[in-house]
């Protein structure tokens, strides 16, 4: 067995849900004849009439060309029994994700099946392991794991179990890529690469809301503004659904014997209990009244006013970490005093003395007698960034966050003060993505590049996390990730074998 399934090969696919659905949509996109089956009479038959209205759009704008998307729909067949799925050499499962439920339509389904045939398991949260466990051929289960929607969603996790051929899996990769997917190989391990990986985006967020840090809206606002995030964490756990994301952290904290890492949010199961689980309930972290929708993200949140300085801003310390932020306030003729010195830069202006977080709260980084420390959270880009979080330390005079929005509005950024958490937001999140992602290699789970493209395109990352390690530095979210463990006294924070590998590596190139 070797390269992708030839396009005479008859696909079957099982679930005519949206899921399965999409996925016969994209099979026969891509040329193979297809059998679509479910179990609830009429089901499979709906499923394609509402594919062939789906299309109907995409002819209206010439995304495509009429006579292809009659070519598509003509292409999937209907089958009420799985007997009439023999013909296939590759059959896909989109049902219900329950283990036993799975294990016995594969079981069927190897009594129809010749030896032959490839059975796909499209699970995002169950072993592949598992599910082949009952078979009498695991060798040629392997998981198919496309994104919703699978036509336009480009990535497709290749998982492999212990019993998967890798014959099998190297076949269902090239298959996956010549139907126009960026497919990845993944070991079977809880939530695989992009289940796993993206915890923390959504746990951090939540955490930082739970401890009054900030409302949902400024998270989303920071995280898209600072670090290029497509939607924010509440926006995208309402696209979502509550009640689909708080499952899947569940899963994934109970596979991993209650690791701090995966730890379910309270308040995320507050919103569940109250019926909030997003859009398709009208109401979530936003309310989704056509009134109310266009309004949440912008309520209450400020944009940057700039003005000029009363005076210069000194800073000492070393400014490689924010040279592109003095770039910019040169650029608007504020002067410099840069005076160097050993230790992080710090930026002094009146009663402010601001500098990068290094995951420490402002309060219990400040030195003795010290009265107007600010820290200030990472960015992708300093150059571009145009809002910010700020923290003043405990007891600070107003005067102190006055001085810091001032400074940072002189750049042309609009500060946000958040209160004194640690890590903030930008800086903590990526840290913990990053963590996530080196533990995930550690583990032999993927490959760095897999890691990043699964990311990239399973969820549209502006970057993988390799890339921000890269672009930013490993030593930097092994730092963060110490003071966070130092603030919070949480195993939740702790870092990656790996990732202080990687900051040692980086530290020693020339």
């Amino acid at each position: 067995m070797s390269g992708s399934l030839p396009k005479e090969c008859i696909i079957g696919v099982i679930g005519a849900g949206t899921m399965g659905s999409g996925i016969a949509q994209v099979a026969a996109a891509a040329g193979h004849p297809v059998i679509l089956h479910d179990v609830a009479p009429g089901a499979a038959e709906a499923g394609r009439a509402r594919l062939a209205k789906g299309l109907e759009p995409l002819v209206a704008k010439s995304r495509i060309p009429e006579d292809e998307a009659r070519a598509i729909i003509g292409r999937i067949a209907i089958s009420e029994t799985l007997p009439a799925l023999s013909p296939c050499g590759l059959v896909i499962e989109a049902i219900v994700e329950r283990l036993e439920a799975k294990q016995q339509l594969f079981l069927q389904l190897e009594a129809v099946l010749p030896e032959t045939a490839i059975l796909a398991t499209n699970t995002s949260s169950i072993s592949v392991t598992a599910i082949g466990a009952a078979l009498a051929r695991p060798q040629a289960l392997v998981g198919m794991h496309f994104f919703n929607p699978a036509p336009v969603m480009k990535l497709v996790e290749v998982v492999s179990g212990l019993a998967t051929d890798p014959a099998v899996a190297a076949c269902i990769h090239a298959t996956a890529a010549a139907w126009g997917k960026k497919p990845v190989h993944a070991r079977s391990t809880p939530g695989f690469i992009v289940n796993r990986v993206a915890r923390p985006y959504y746990a951090e967020a939540l955490r930082l809301v739970e401890e009054g840090a900030a409302p949902p809206a400024l998270v989303d606002r920071l995280l898209t503004a600072g670090a290029g995030f497509l939607m924010g964490p509440f926006r995208l756990m309402d696209l979502i659904g509550n009640d689909v994301n708080a499952m899947v952290t569940r899963v994934t904290f109970d596979a991993f014997f209650g690791d701090a890492r995966y730890r379910p949010s309270l308040l995320q199961g507050e919103y569940v209990a109250a019926g909030r689980l997003g859009r398709k309930s009208g109401r979530g972290f936003y309310d989704y009244a056509p009134e109310t929708d266009r309004e949440a993200d912008a309520a209450g949140l400020p944009s940057a006013a700039f003005s000029p300085l009363a005076c210069g801003v000194k800073v000492t310390g070393d400014p490689v970490r924010v040279r592109e932020l003095l770039s910019r306030l040169a650029a608007r003729s504020v002067p410099l005093q840069q005076e160097g010195g050993d230790g992080p830069a710090c930026l002094s202006y009146g009663a402010a003395q601001l500098m990068l977080t290094d995951g420490r709260p402002a309060t219990l980084r400040a030195a003795p007698g010290q009265t107007g420390l600010v820290v200030f959270d990472l960015a992708d880009d300093y150059a571009r960034v145009c809002d910010l979080a700020f923290a003043t330390q405990d007891g600070a005079e107003p005067r102190v966050a006055a001085d810091a929005t001032a400074l940072l509005a002189a750049a042309g950024i609009c500060g946000h003060r958040i209160d004194d958490t640690p890590g903030l937001v930008v800086a903590r999140t990526l840290a913990m993505l990053v963590n996530e992602a080196c533990d995930a290699l550690l583990a032999g789970i993927a490959t760095r590049e897999e890691i990043d493209t699964a990311m990239r395109f399973g969820l549209n990352f502006p970057r993988g996390p390799f890339e921000w390690t890269e672009r930013l530095g490993a030593t930097i979210f092994a730092a963060i990730l110490d003071g966070l463990v130092s603030a919070y006294g949480d195993d939740r924070y702790r870092a990656s074998v790996r990732l202080r590998r990687l900051s040692r590596q980086q530290n020693s190139a020339p």
